[in-house]
């Protein structure tokens, strides 16, 4: 979906229902996120139907993290996905997570995430070349460039370097498709609401759901790794809507 400045790649068009101009979409999600971050494990524990560490986990050691491994997951969170993979590069290895709420990032130093830095994606804290990993985790449509964030992941990568973009994509199937409609669009927020009497959580569940709905297909998010210089880009779509993108930054002489 291109924005109105053609050299611009978002995610998804301006979600009225939410916020009025594209300008106004960073500053309304990450309120949301600093309201809700003191339940949003509950909440993902719900949208993730139990599932969430366990898949995170695998997707890790699918994307080759191994003992040793530098890797900065972007868009972190409350850290569940740098918890993991602290557990998994071990005390030789290193974890950064970066997130532009400092509220959700609390919840991460709690439990256990030490290198936090408060940050965007699209123009991330780090130094160049100083990953060899780099993860994203159910945050790519809160990005505003989809372009711009993809040169970041380069720039971060290490020559060889690995990329893994945790996505949910509506299954294809007609029947499990209208299921998972009904449960993102209606369940989900509703859950979320009711479990932790927040009425932000059930509109931050409401938001996930739309800009889901109104997410680019995967065909261009591919593109957009490809235009920025990856290779061996890869889409699998696990247990029928548990997305993973993958790529790597080419081996050789830095950008």
């Amino acid at each position: 979906m291109i924005g109105t400045d053609a050299t611009i790649l978002t995610p998804h068009p301006v979600l009225s229902r939410h916020y009025d101009h594209a300008a106004d979409r960073h500053a309304h999600v990450t309120r949301l996120f600093d309201n809700t971050a003191q339940h949003y494990d509950r909440i993902n524990s719900v949208l993730s139907f139990g599932t969430g560490t366990r898949y995170r986990r695998q997707a890790l050691r699918r994307a080759g993290i191994a003992v040793g491994t530098r890797l900065l997951d972007v868009g972190t969170g409350t850290g569940v996905i740098a918890c993991e993979a602290m557990d998994l590069v071990g005390p030789d290895g290193h974890v950064t997570a970066v997130d532009p709420s400092r509220r959700m990032l609390d919840v991460a130093r709690r439990r256990g995430v030490s290198d936090v830095r408060i940050g965007t994606a699209e123009a991330l804290p780090c130094d160049d070349s100083a990953y060899d990993m780099v993860t994203m985790g159910y945050a790519l449509r809160h990005v505003g460039d989809l372009a711009v964030l993809c040169r970041e992941f380069v720039r971060v990568l290490r020559p060889g370097g690995v990329l893994l973009i945790l996505e949910q994509t509506p299954p294809r199937a007609w029947v499990l498709n209208q299921l998972y409609t009904l449960y993102m669009k209606t369940v989900v927020p509703r859950v979320s609401r009711l479990v932790t009497g927040s009425r932000d959580a059930g509109a931050l569940m409401s938001y996930y759901w739309d800009s889901l709905d109104q997410c680019v297909p995967a065909a261009s998010i591919l593109g957009a790794l490809e235009a920025a210089g990856l290779t061996a880009v890869r889409h699998d779509v696990v247990t029928w809507c548990f997305s993973e993108y993958t790529a790597r930054r080419p081996a050789g002489p830095s950008f």
